[in-house]
This record gives C-alpha cells, sequence and structure tokens, in this order.
C-alpha cells in the first residue's frame, strides 16, 4: 500500500501553495474489478483568502476548489500508477468534467478524505471516478477524464 506525505506529494504534482489541495496519499490499491484507486487527504486551511469573500461570516469552500482537490489526487494516482507499469506520459490535464455533485458544504477546517479510482483508459486519455466524504459523510462524487499533455 502506497503512502506519500506533502514533500513526496510536491515531487510529483507542480502544484504549490496556496494551490496545492492533498496533504497526503493515505493508501492505495486494486479493486475486484482490477481497477486502481488512490486515496487521498487534505485539511481545509481556514485561513485560506478564498473565506474572505465566499459567503463572508458563513464561509464555505466553492465547489471548484473541491473539484481540483479530486483532480490533483486523480493526476497523484495517474503518476503512481504509471511509475509501476513502467508507462511515459506527459503531465495530467483536466480535459472534462461529467455529473459533478455536492452533497454538504466544506467549511473551514473540515478534513476531506477522497478516493479515486482509474476505470478506464484511451490512448493519452485516462478516465477517473472520485468520491469525496468529511466528517458527516458524503461530500461530493464526479467523474472525470485527465489526459497526459507533453
Amino acid at each position: 500500500m502506497l503512502t506519500l506525505d506533502r514533500t513526496a506529494i510536491e515531487k510529483l504534482l507542480p502544484h504549490r501553495d496556496p494551490f496545492l489541495f492533498v496533504d497526503q496519499v493515505t493508501g492505495s490499491g486494486t479493486d475486484d474489478a482490477g481497477n486502481a484507486w488512490l486515496e487521498t487527504q487534505w485539511t481545509v486551511d481556514a485561513s485560506m483568502d478564498v473565506f474572505r469573500g465566499h459567503y463572508p461570516g458563513n464561509p464555505i469552500l466553492p465547489g471548484v476548489l473541491i473539484q481540483e482537490h479530486t483532480f490533483q489526487s486523480g493526476a497523484l494516482l495517474i503518476y503512481t500508477q504509471e511509475n509501476r507499469e513502467g508507462l511515459t506520459g506527459g503531465m495530467p490535464v483536466l480535459t472534462k468534467v461529467e455529473d459533478a455533485r455536492f452533497r454538504r458544504m466544506v467549511l473551514p477546517g473540515m478534513q476531506l478524505n477522497t478516493r479515486v479510482e482509474l476505470y478506464d483508459s484511451l490512448s493519452n486519455a485516462r478516465y477517473l471516478r472520485a468520491k469525496v466524504t468529511g466528517p458527516e459523510g458524503l461530500v461530493a462524487r464526479l467523474s472525470c477524464v485527465l489526459a497526459l499533455a507533453d
């Protein structure tokens, strides 16, 4: 089982503060259908500047940042999976988001746990599903496509 801390994540992803939304990789594996999966964790920093203007007095994390967290988690899955299989490719970039659904608000200081699954690939495209949970249950789920770009 793979685990990575923030330092190891920064060696894989080009993102940096204030736009790195994964604190650690907490697990990985393959499900019964043979799909690779990766689990990540992110504690939403209560001092993020976005909270000053997104519903002042009752701050909530914008859904687009929850999505970005899942895309970064997906990129980590792709990087770690491709390295295990000996494949070479480019940097994963977002090309499509499908069926994004948000169930709960994310508040400052909340810890998010995300499971992203690689369920298909075609040429340089990687098809992923993500599920984000918080302390009270499901926060969001979505499907997306990340393409390996030069």
